[in-house]
């Protein structure tokens, strides 16, 4: 092999290592940035992380939320209609939060298997459903969109 050739061979292996390591740095400082979506049937089987940031959605259960008249503070169910997830919350909902509606919830999933709720977020028509609460009903044999009739047969 010539001179020449060896060490362009060396600049080009010099390069593809030096772009390896910057994606795994790059991909190992985003991990932590990641927000898995987990429904109530996957946080009750324990596939959802203890003490990391996760989201969670379902459908908020009718007569579950009870607001603190001292402060800000508001503990929920969301439902996927097979199993339930107690939300715990401190601040304003969105103006769109209701029972038996849509939600998705980011926060971290407690040791005593309650939700600690960093952020609420409300469905924001008739129409609309987030892609992973309308994933997790499929997956529970509802379909979201006549998830209402469905509901009042299954309690």
């Amino acid at each position: 092999m010539h001179p020449k050739r060896k060490q362009k061979l060396f600049i080009i292996l010099g390069l593809l290592s030096l772009a390896a390591i910057a994606i795994g740095l790059t991909l190992y400082a985003l991990r932590s940035n990641v927000n898995l979506f987990f429904s109530p049937v996957q946080i009750a089987d324990g596939d959802a992380p203890v003490g990391r940031q996760i989201r969670a959605g379902g459908m908020v259960k009718e007569g579950s939320v009870e607001r603190d008249d001292e402060n800000l503070d508001v503990v929920f169910t969301v439902t996927d209609y097979v199993d339930d997830l107690e939300v715990r919350y401190s601040g304003i909902l969105p103006d769109l939060f209701r029972e038996g509606q849509g939600v998705v919830v980011v926060g971290e999933l407690s040791e005593s298997g309650h939700f600690e709720a960093n952020e609420v977020m409300a469905k924001h028509d008739e129409n609309y459903m987030p892609k992973e609460v309308a994933e997790a009903l499929e997956d529970s044999g509802y379909s979201p969109e006549d998830y209402g009739v469905k509901v009042e047969g299954a309690d």
